[in-house]
């Protein structure tokens, strides 16, 4: 057991299992989300909750950020009842939010002059990984903030990348991560659709793509959900159009060509204003549904 106060604001698919990483590990966890329920449930597990960013902050010595986007980040940390307040001098706060590396650089400067340490930590693994506290964390700041929440990396995180020494080059190589990710699975989807729409049986092709060099973890990982026809999200379309936005955005800022990204986000952005947003970002195959005559399996669900 340790002594140390850890907090986490946003109990989604990543946050939560986070929180019960650190619970796990012996940490006093405490923990805020827009959700009650959550919360309550969070507590039942032995977290302590918090109404607002500014309640944790004051008791925590690390505070991990895991929410949606920067507007949510901007409200949790400077908003009404935001964190960055609160938190004592000395505090390390860990952003592990998909951010513009810009965006990240600013945040870093401006909870320094509140007396506070901020690692560029952005993660990767997906909610299977944060629950079992084995995610990869690519992370950037001073060596006294590493060396402050070290403890706290180790029971979230089998690999911690350190990438730089002020926040911006974490947010920088995660924004590489997500370009990869978003085109693979935009590739999956569209592979998945043609080979429907050629007659192959879906199960049967994903076994054969899955031991064939046209393989990737993503095809591996996201193909199942459409063959269960089970589209809660783990991560989400919208996740997607706001990441690869992230990408392009910075890109054009280097005057630098993405035409694959482009694309990935087009077919993301096309499945969101289908209405699917909300759910697991495999379901941009339900673009070719919408555009062509292919029946996609409907599993155990009965929805396709």
């Amino acid at each position: 057991m340790t002594n140390r106060n850890v907090g986490v604001i946003g109990l989604g698919a990543m946050g939560l299992g986070v929180a019960r990483s650190l619970l796990r590990a012996g940490f006093r966890t405490h923990a805020c989300d827009v959700r009650k329920d959550a919360l309550d449930a969070f507590a039942k597990e032995g977290g302590v909750p918090h109404a607002t960013p500014a309640a944790l902050a004051r008791e925590c010595e690390v505070v991990a950020v895991l929410v949606v986007n920067a507007d949510q980040t901007e409200r949790v940390l400077f908003g009404e009842g935001g964190a960055a307040k609160a938190l004592a001098p000395g505090s390390v706060v860990i952003m592990s939010v998909t951010l513009p590396p810009d965006f990240a650089e600013r945040l870093g400067t401006r909870l320094a002059e509140r007396g506070a340490l901020m690692l560029d930590a952005p993660v990767s693994g997906g909610a299977a990984k944060a629950a079992a506290g084995q995610m990869t964390i690519m992370a950037s700041g001073a060596a006294d903030t590493f060396a402050a929440c070290e403890d706290v990396l180790a029971a979230i995180a089998t690999k911690v990348y350190r990438l730089g020494d002020s926040p911006g080059m974490g947010s920088r190589v995660k924004m590489i991560n997500q370009l990869l990710a978003g085109v693979h699975i935009a590739a999956m989807a569209e592979a998945m659709a043609l080979g429907i729409k050629t007659g192959a049986d879906p199960k049967v092709l994903y076994e054969v793509i899955s031991n064939s060099a046209g393989s990737s973890w993503m095809f591996q990982n996201r193909a199942p959900h459409i063959l269960d026809g089970d589209y809660t999200p783990l991560s989400a379309v919208n996740i997607f159009v706001k990441d690869l936005g992230i990408v392009l955005d910075s890109a054009r800022k280097l005057t630098f060509p993405l035409p694959l990204t482009a694309t990935a986000h087009q077919m993301f952005l096309a499945t969101s204003a289908h209405g699917h947003g909300g759910e697991d970002d495999s379901a941009v195959i339900k673009m070719f549904a919408a555009l062509t005559d292919i029946e996609l399996p409907t599993g155990t669900t009965g929805k396709p």
